[in-house]
């Protein structure tokens, strides 16, 4: 799958630098995406590993009480990055300029990506990259809710519905040859007003799409 041309522009074609120059410290989805989040960090993901947490910020929604081997962070902001507690180091760099990550190859057994892929305009070099750094039988786990900066989220994203967005990511995953089938947790916002009355806050829809590198 490769996008066209017009699926990959933004509203906002000025350079994404300027617009993450300044600090975000607010999270972009609501405490009951967050805690969904966590949960599933805390299912799929082994202690004493090592993990990349790719587009990340101030935080990374990581189990408290789950300690790990080493975690990497990327962003656009040097500033949140340097303020994630859970981050052993991180590096500053716009994927859409240079989508080429300075990692070793089957270096990670896991990449976080949450509520970014929108942003990504050359997704299926980036997914390669995941897969070229991912150990095997490593993991990517790729989270999103409906919420975005609409002005830098790519056209392809802004034109779906939720269901397609799903499709895109699957697609993603589906462009490089050595990920599994991926897996869907698509929780749209009616299921979520269901998690207020277990406890949760959220009315966000949670949506993950999981494949672990095969070889």
């Amino acid at each position: 799958m490769q996008l066209r041309p017009n699926q990959r522009q933004k509203i906002d074609a000025s350079d994404d630098a300027g617009f993450y120059s300044f600090p975000r410290f607010v999270t972009h989805v609501d405490p009951g995406f967050i805690q969904q989040l966590t949960d599933l960090y805390r299912d799929r993901l082994g202690p004493h590993t090592r993990i990349l947490d790719l587009m990340s910020s101030w935080v990374s929604h990581l189990p408290a009480e789950m300690e790990f081997a080493h975690v990497e962070g990327h962003g656009m902001n040097a500033e949140e990055l340097a303020s994630n507690k859970r981050l052993n180091s991180y590096f500053v760099q716009d994927l859409n300029q240079n989508p080429k990550l300075p990692l070793g190859d089957r270096d990670f057994d896991a990449v976080l990506n949450t509520v970014s892929v929108q942003y990504l305009q050359y997704p299926e070099a980036v997914f390669a990259e995941i897969y070229r750094i991912l150990k095997p039988g490593g993991t990517a786990i790729i989270s999103f809710s409906n919420r975005m900066f609409f002005e830098k989220a790519i056209q392809a994203w802004r034109d779906a519905a939720e269901a397609s967005r799903i499709e895109l990511v699957k697609a993603y995953f589906q462009s490089v040859s050595g990920f599994t089938s991926p897996e869907v947790i698509a929780r749209p916002a009616r299921a979520a007003n269901l998690y207020q009355w277990f406890g949760g806050a959220s009315g966000d829809p949670f949506y993950a799409v999981i494949a672990s590198r095969q070889t």
